[in-house]
């Protein structure tokens, strides 16, 4: 295949940063076909239009997802492109892969495909980027029976758990977000490859509350570990911190290299507590934990001082999705703490997650998702079909609303004994 002239794009190649028009060119030497590809983009940046057209249906048999199809509008001036589809391969909990895993998928990557590869992006899954119609089926029959691996999801369906590194590297982790990821993927293997929801659906698994996999923000069900109790604290080593020890230096050492001045206690933790619940009173560090939003910065800041409390779970959110139909928005923290119970096989966490497709595959929209169905029906509604209590925590904004409904359940004697009275008592 010819190299094409691509001026524009060779601007993405200056500057002190790496360029993945460098990489194609590499690439081109064993896989011309990527000289195709940065033709037809280099069309596109003087078009201002993508080339690719819509993927149609394509796949391996037996499966609706797993595969997004590419085809090329200008065939015949990049033939290399004319077909070059992804393939999402499903990555393993925590992305812990062994050397040889690697090593087998990249080879069966360049027998089959363009050896493109995207890992890791947004979707979770590790991506094989560009191959042939006719590639699909030998590809997949090597790929479950050689490397005993499966395909991830696309369209609209339960897109691939994925999760942190939780209790394997983390030391806040307060559940095991490794063994959840792997039983719900596990369980729920139908629903990741035949789609059968209004649009896609993305579970996240973030083991503490830094939420490593930006879950809250990327997920319509995020499960982010949380606790119950007050936050356990080492007065010695806060006294530690406040003298500058060296064996204790903030924020774990994050910022070697450079002096950041002596550590103040007031200015770099307790005046940035979002809710203020902090104080010092004389030598002792004093949290107010009924205030505490979890929002890790102490913990983060004095890991050695700081703990999250022993009584142990997770938080669940849900609704949160990038901008599709109507813009973006995180998920709506739902409930509070629930325990995270791996000898049940996570029951509780199962019964909520079929709560939510029972009600948002009845009312949901076409290319909907939960989130953007909650903020069409009420989070009210929502509730209610989850069958949880109001709290303040639901409250986003105060409502605008004057108008006040009850069930007829909620009002004793019911209202009708009620509408009676009050015209009697305005009767004049």
């Amino acid at each position: 295949m010819a190299k094409h002239e691509t001026p524009l794009l060779d601007e993405l190649e200056k500057g002190p940063w790496p360029s993945f028009v460098t990489d194609l060119k590499q690439q081109a030497a064993t896989k011309p076909e990527c000289w195709d590809i940065l033709g037809q983009l280099e069309l596109s940046y003087k078009d201002r239009i993508t080339h690719w057209k819509h993927g149609g249906i394509v796949g391996v048999f037996g499966y609706g997802g797993g595969i997004v199809g590419r085809y090329s509008d200008v065939p015949t001036q990049f033939p290399g492109v004319e077909h070059f589809h992804t393939v999402r391969i499903a990555q393993p909990s925590g992305l812990y892969y062994t050397t040889e895993n690697l090593r087998a998928l990249m080879d069966l990557w360049e027998k089959y495909g363009s050896g493109v590869t995207n890992l890791h992006g947004s979707t979770g899954d590790m991506i094989f980027l560009g191959t042939r119609t006719e590639n699909l089926e030998p590809l997949f029959w090597d790929l479950t029976h050689d490397l005993n691996q499966d395909l991830g999801g696309s369209g609209s369906n339960l897109r691939t758990p994925s999760c942190c590194l939780g209790d394997s590297r983390c030391e806040w982790a307060c559940y095991d977000a490794q063994e959840m990821c792997n039983s719900l993927t596990q369980r729920y293997q139908d629903e990741i490859h035949r789609p059968a929801f209004p649009y896609k659906f993305k579970f996240k698994f973030s083991a503490c509350p830094n939420d490593c996999v930006a879950a809250i923000a990327r997920s319509d069900f995020a499960v982010i570990g949380t606790w119950k109790d007050n936050i356990r604290i080492d007065q010695a080593a806060v006294q530690k911190y406040i003298a500058g020890d060296a064996a204790y230096p903030s924020n774990g050492g994050a910022h070697k290299g450079r002096d950041w001045g002596k550590f103040d206690i007031q200015k770099e933790v307790i005046d940035l507590c979002p809710t203020q619940c902090m104080w010092m009173e004389g030598n002792e560090l004093k949290i107010d934990d009924a205030e505490c939003t979890r929002c890790m910065h102490c913990i983060n800041v004095m890991p050695r001082a700081l703990r999250p409390g022993v009584e142990k779970g997770a938080t669940i959110c849900i609704g949160a999705k990038a901008p599709i139909l109507d813009g973006a928005q995180f998920a709506t923290m739902v409930i509070p703490f629930i325990e995270c119970n791996a000898e049940n096989d996570f029951e509780e966490i199962v019964d909520m997650i079929e709560k939510v497709w029972d009600w948002w595959m009845e009312v949901g929209k076409n290319r909907e998702r939960v989130g953007e169905t909650m903020q069409r029906i009420g989070l009210p509604t929502f509730l209610s079909v989850m069958e949880v209590e109001p709290m303040p925590q639901h409250v986003k904004e105060p409502r605008s609303n004057p108008y006040v409904f009850w069930k007829e359940e909620e009002v004793p004697g019911g209202w009708e004994r009620d509408v009676v009275e009050f015209r009697k008592r305005h009767a004049a």
